[in-house]
């Protein structure tokens, strides 16, 4: 038995052929092209599907059905995806019908997320766990949570948008409408604006000197000792660590798990975050909670849509 595993991004589709016990059996990505519209991106859908399907690797196999991963709004028990920020012209999309007319498989729809969230916990910094909260932190700030093995969706599939939990009641708008959400204060474009802002104020730095820093610019320069970069990367881990203590509080997960670029710098986030969090955790055995790094890397995307369809929702 195996799964199509799909992940649609708004700049890259990547799918896969996992089989039962979570093997990649075999991987493939192309630009999603995604100013093109809907119908060219469910034509490019469709065609990596009926490759990898046709496979050798996948011959004698019975694939089941297919799991897909896309940036919500999404209505899983419905299959449809509502105007989601990246992918322009989807505004309100059968997509389960559409790529089940196309793949001729099942199709079992849920936030790319929450799928990351399932893959996490089934092959990678989970696995053995019964609980988790995932974060994903980048060019925005999403997550998906786990309980007693199961994702937890909330009222109208709204849970675990941790991104959108105010940390600074003061703080600058977020996209949603809020203002000090943790999306504002620790993403990446966050982070830039930030500093580009104290930069027009006449604070000094070595960005300064680039036309249009980066976020990976910006962390390399707190890295290497900058001190607005550093300034604006402690404040960062600060508001980060204020949210993950809350999520503890609450939920007491037995595994924190962050993904995403930014995630990436290692000791650099990790140490000061587990810092942060114990100084605000009083209630829960918060050592008892380690906070991991994502394992899945560039692969996360599939295993977690294909844990969305081996788990069969």
């Amino acid at each position: 038995m195996a799964v199509l595993a799909i992940d649609i991004g708004g700049t890259k589709l990547a799918a896969g052929v996992v089989d039962a016990t979570g093997r990649l059996l075999n991987r493939a990505e192309v630009p999603t092209r995604a100013t093109e519209g809907l119908d060219p991106v469910l034509g490019r859908i469709i065609g990596l599907g009926r490759d990898l399907l046709a496979r050798p690797e996948v011959a004698g196999l019975e694939v089941t059905r297919v799991g897909v991963g896309c940036a919500g709004p999404v209505d899983r028990r419905q299959g449809m995806v509502f105007n989601p920020p990246n992918l322009p012209g989807w505004v309100r999309v059968p997509l389960a019908e559409r790529l089940q007319a196309g793949l001729g498989l099942p199709i079992v729809l849920e936030n790319d997320a929450n799928a990351a969230a399932l893959g996490e916990f089934r092959y990678g910094a989970g696995k053995g766990a019964r609980s988790l909260v995932y974060y994903t932190v980048s060019t925005g700030i999403g997550g998906g949570i786990v309980l007693d093995g199961r994702l937890w969706h909330g009222l109208a599939d709204a849970a675990g948008e941790i991104g959108h939990v105010t940390v600074r009641p003061d703080g600058p708008l977020c996209g949603c409408g809020n203002r000090g959400c943790l999306e504002a204060m620790a993403s990446g474009p966050s982070m830039v604006r930030r500093a580009k802002e104290a930069l027009a104020s006449g604070r000094t730095s070595r960005l300064q000197a680039m036309a249009d820093f980066t976020a990976r610019e910006l962390l390399q320069a707190a890295q290497e000792g900058d001190e607005l970069a550093r300034e604006i990367w402690d404040e960062a881990v600060r508001c980060l660590g204020i949210g993950v203590a809350g999520v503890i509080t609450i939920l007491a997960p037995e595994r924190i798990v962050i993904g995403g670029g930014v995630s990436r710098v290692g000791d650099f986030l990790f140490v000061p975050l587990r810092e942060e969090v114990r100084r605000h955790v009083k209630l829960v055995p918060v050592e008892s909670v380690p906070i991991l790094p994502a394992a899945l890397g560039p692969d996360v995307g599939i295993l977690g849509a294909a844990a969305v369809a081996l788990s069969g929702r």
